[in-house]
């Protein structure tokens, strides 16, 4: 199977030859899978180098082009070095684009604090009317893809990750997908934490709902799962930092009485590189802390 960032290179490659609005803005990062669209559009394929901040600016005059910019590079590259040029270059402005991220919280441990973006949706909530969507597999991301470079001048984030889901979930670039019932609680997995929730919560009586579009927040989707008769238990695992939607749920739920747990990624830095597997376990995020944690929050209640 191939990788999200692979699948955005083939996918986002394909789009350029079928639309001419598109154009694909890199600083460095990504520049090999973009080789041969680069020759065949250089007008529309721009390398800037590492130059992050220049990075949205060009996206953003492109945009004011009427072109449909999409650029790609690290997420602590793409949203938080150039954060003051996202807010004025796209929002002031009142252009849109396609910010395409890889590495997320920690997808690449032995590249360091600098590699790791656990915030970067938690800031982007800081500005206006930007979509985000968080896919859990290759082939959503080729969908979420698609989607985002044909919603006219929104401005859409796509947070791609190494972490994937064995098999991939229909998405649309709506709301969130009901794959288990059960009366005992709702339990929010947002994009590659699917799997592991799902392990999490085998034989517990809960409800699983499945997020790959986290902004807007589907506050419908959350009421309708949760039970309107009693106290809601609602439990979100997100792979950024924690509690980063739970002030969404909160007002989802404002008129009901409700508890709510937020897993994510922890505020402490975690100093030695390890592995992947070892930062979500670091977290709680692997099945065993899931368990643990959502068992225990359950329980509570009782």
């Amino acid at each position: 199977m191939d990788t999200m960032r692979e699948r955005f290179a083939s996918v986002t490659s394909r789009l350029l030859e079928e639309d001419p609005r598109l154009a694909v803005v890199l600083a460095d990062i990504g520049t090999a899978g973009f080789a041969e669209a680069a020759q065949r559009h250089p007008d529309r394929v721009v390398n800037v180098g590492i130059r992050e901040q220049l990075l949205i600016g060009v996206g953003g005059g492109l945009a004011l082009t009427g072109l449909r910019p999409i650029l790609h590079t690290f997420a602590s590259f793409l949203v938080e070095r150039p954060f003051e040029q996202v807010k004025l270059d796209f929002g002031h402005q009142g252009v849109g684009g396609v910010l395409v991220s890889a590495g997320g919280s920690y997808d690449w441990p032995s590249g360091g604090f600098t590699h790791m973006s656990p915030g970067d949706v938690a800031l982007l909530d800081t500005l206006d009317g930007w979509t985000v969507h968080v896919p859990g597999h290759p082939d959503e991301a080729e969908t979420l893809l698609r989607h985002a470079a044909s919603a006219g001048d929104d401005k859409v984030y796509v947070r791609l990750s190494a972490q994937a889901n064995r098999a991939p979930r229909a998405v649309d670039g709506t709301g969130f997908r009901t794959l288990r019932e059960g009366r005992g609680g709702v339990v929010v997995a947002v994009g590659p934490m699917l799997d592991h929730v799902l392990a999490a919560t085998e034989g517990l009586e809960v409800t699983v709902l499945y997020a790959t579009t986290v902004r807007p927040f589907d506050a419908a989707g959350l009421r309708a799962a949760a039970d309107p008769a009693g106290s809601a238990d609602v439990v979100l695992v997100e792979p950024y930092l924690a509690g980063t939607s739970t002030r969404f749920a909160n007002e989802a739920l404002e008129d009901r009485p409700h508890r709510l747990l937020g897993l994510g990624v922890g505020r402490q830095e975690l100093r030695r590189y390890g592995q992947l597997d070892e930062h979500l376990a670091a977290h709680g995020l692997d099945p065993h802390g899931l368990r643990e944690r959502i068992t225990g929050f359950l329980a509570a209640r009782r």
